[in-house]
């Protein structure tokens, strides 16, 4: 077979770029990453050999080996796991696979100073052996197979696939190291880097040199046992960290470390991280962990439906269980009784842990909420009752209270006397709830309105029908508002003195314009109705008790799940000048057919202080060309 010459695909020409122009304070994470890779091979192809013993026959012993030649300035890394079909070539080193790594590429500037550190952040796996390569060649051979290919790059736009000769399965990684980078053909620099980098990995990686006899003799870089396996009394902060980035393919530092034996009923270990910095793909529809599974510390798989719960996703790590078959397959796997008996008792001490963590130190807690609040919530709606209390209790908000997150807890302690709901606002910013009209009169009032922005707050808190702490959970977009009741802030006693000095008649004049109103409007509202949840604004409109949300009916809509919104409760505030003046006309009789104009006009402004479209445009703008016209006495 000719070669055959590619070009990259373009947001690896971009990375590459980068990469190879960029000065990076510690490349030598690269060998880490090309030995994460091989230990990977090798974990894949013996998980294959339970089932097809052929495929490891006459080499059972897994391996990595390295081997250098100071003088020609190459570095060699070699592994006999699975290998690489030439599509596998294509697909894995031309590509850059569905793992958030473009959505992270998008977030590039451009400039290589700037954004190496973020590369740093995130991982390059293979690519970041052109941070010290000035070219790589990568021999590889599938095990089951008799055809070899051979991968070349200088990692500038494009790359280059032969046929080859390889006698042994595995993958041989070949790097032509740059003038700046000949310090990585050296014995003892390799020994060091895999000590720091790579000392858990539970194969032999070996440092291959010839005698002087011709005789080839290996000498150990590393434990190979598996780490989670040790006594944590022997196992420092440092190799858990490394532990997490190669397991994780993660270049930040885990937010918490919990390792654990578990004896009884069902035997596993446990040893599992929560990142510091939320994943790329996070969100992914597919919603994948990135926990493995090993049995007798033999990779099984790392894709196990169930595991760990999906609003769980974030967390990394191993779970290696002695009570399961080694050959069991994956799809087996989805519905092992022992699999769920694992998954719940992971859950529960996950949750465990986060509740001392939130204790211990709130201000790292709020840290990590920031990142994964919106997945944790994701639990409320998924598991019911399952685990309420423990995610109630674990959840935080941000409040019109001030800056600081809450939790439930705080909320409660801070309630004012005879109020009894937890009032909430959902919308799709923080900066769009603190608008929102229907927040006035409980922030005047100065009851706390906790403010709900992420999407899957609408689903979670319909959920939590019965609130928390025996206190519902309340919208305050949504029916009726009585705050009257409420023993608020000082305004009180404000506002009860300008009550006794309201007009005896104005209760009633407002009434008769309600009535006018809603006359007026027919069909294009549900309802009219006075409120004392407004105080700056005139109007607002609010979705009745039995239907949706407003938050949720127009995400709906956008999502075109919703074909005809219900009519909403248009709600006037008796207090502001302009309801009373038109109540004054309505009462003197002088309104006459011009109610109806300002019956539409009020709903407009209601829908715009929603940001929303008036229904009609061209109607609005008239009736209010009409009204400055009348205004300037024209």
């Amino acid at each position: 077979m000719a070669a055959e010459t590619r070009s990259f695909q373009a947001e690896v020409s971009k990375l590459l770029h980068i990469v190879a122009n960029a000065m990076y304070s510690e490349r030598e994470v690269f060998l880490r990453e090309l030995i994460s890779n091989a230990a990977d091979a090798c974990d894949k192809l013996r998980f294959l050999a339970l089932s097809d013993a052929t495929l490891v026959e006459g080499d059972t012993e897994f391996r990595i080996r390295i081997t250098a030649d100071p003088k020609a300035g190459t570095l060699t890394i070699s592994d006999n796991g699975i290998g690489m079909t030439d599509a596998e070539l294509h697909a894995n080193l031309g590509t850059i696979a569905s793992s958030g790594t473009a959505a992270f590429v998008d977030n590039l500037s451009g400039d290589a100073k700037k954004d190496v550190g973020l590369i740093g952040q995130f991982g390059v796996g293979f690519y970041s052996a052109f941070m010290v390569a000035d070219k790589v060649e990568v021999l590889t051979r599938t095990a089951g197979t008799d055809k070899a290919w051979l991968w070349t790059s200088d990692g500038l736009g494009e790359y280059t696939v032969t046929a080859s000769e390889k006698a042994d399965r595995g993958t041989i990684i070949t790097l032509y190291l740059k003038k700046n980078a000949r310090a990585f053909a050296e014995k003892e620099r390799l020994r060091t880097v895999v000590r720091t980098y790579s000392d858990h990995i539970p194969f032999p990686i070996g440092f291959v040199e010839t005698n002087e006899d011709g005789v080839e003799e290996v000498d150990s870089l590393n434990r190979a046992s598996a780490l989670w396996t040790r006594p944590k009394s022997d196992i420092s902060e440092d190799d858990y960290k490394e532990f997490y980035h190669h397991t994780g393919h993660a270049f930040d530092d885990p937010w918490m470390t919990l390792h654990w034996k578990a004896e009884g009923r069902i035997e596993y270990h446990g040893l599992l991280f929560v990142p510091t910095q939320a994943p790329f793909d996070l969100f992914h529809p597919e919603r994948r962990h990135h926990v493995k599974l090993y049995v007798k510390r033999v990779f099984i798989t790392d894709e196990v439906e169930g595991l760990v719960p999906s609003w769980l996703r974030f967390m990394k790590g191993v779970i290696d269980c002695a009570d399961l078959p080694l050959n069991i397959s994956r799809e087996m796997l989805q519905s092992n009784p022992v699999v769920t008996s694992i998954s719940q008792a992971v859950t529960k001490r996950v949750l465990s842990e986060l509740k001392k963590k939130a204790k211990k130190d709130p201000e790292a807690y709020a840290t990590f909420w920031r990142s994964f609040g919106a997945v944790i919530k994701e639990g409320l709606y998924a598991n019911g009752q399952e685990h309420k209390d423990t995610l109630l209790e674990l959840a935080r908000f941000r409040s019109s209270a001030g800056d600081d997150l809450v939790s439930l807890a705080d909320y409660i302690a801070r309630m004012k006397e005879n109020q009894t709901a937890i009032y909430y606002i959902a919308a799709e910013n923080e900066e769009t709830a603190k608008a929102s009209p229907q927040l006035e009169g409980f922030v005047k009032k100065g009851v706390e309105v906790l403010y709900l922005t992420d999407p899957i707050d609408e689903f979670w808190v319909q959920a939590q029908f019965d609130g928390y702490d025996g206190k519902p959970l309340k919208s305050v977009t949504r029916g009726g508002a009585d705050l009257s009741t409420i023993k608020g802030a000082a305004s009180d006693d404000d506002t009860k003195t300008a009550a006794e000095d309201k007009d005896p008649g104005a209760a009633s004049a407002v009434d008769a314009l309600v009535a006018s109103v809603k006359l007026a409007l027919g069909e294009a509202v549900k309802d009219v109705r006075s409120t004392d949840r407004l105080a700056d604004s005139p109007v607002c409109l609010v979705a009745d008790d039995n239907d949706l949300d407003m938050n949720l009916e127009r995400m709906l809509r956008q999502h075109k799940q919703l074909d005809m919104a219900p009519k909403r409760v248009l709600e006037l505030n008796p207090d502001h000048m302009l309801i009373k003046g038109l109540a004054k006309l309505v009462k003197d009789g002088k309104a006459g057919v011009g109610i109806e104009d300002a019956a539409f006009l009020l709903l407009d402004q209601a829908h715009i202080l929603e940001g929303e479209p008036v229904a009609d445009a061209k109607a609005f703008t008239k009736r209010l060309s009409e009204v400055m016209v009348k205004a300037l006495g024209a």
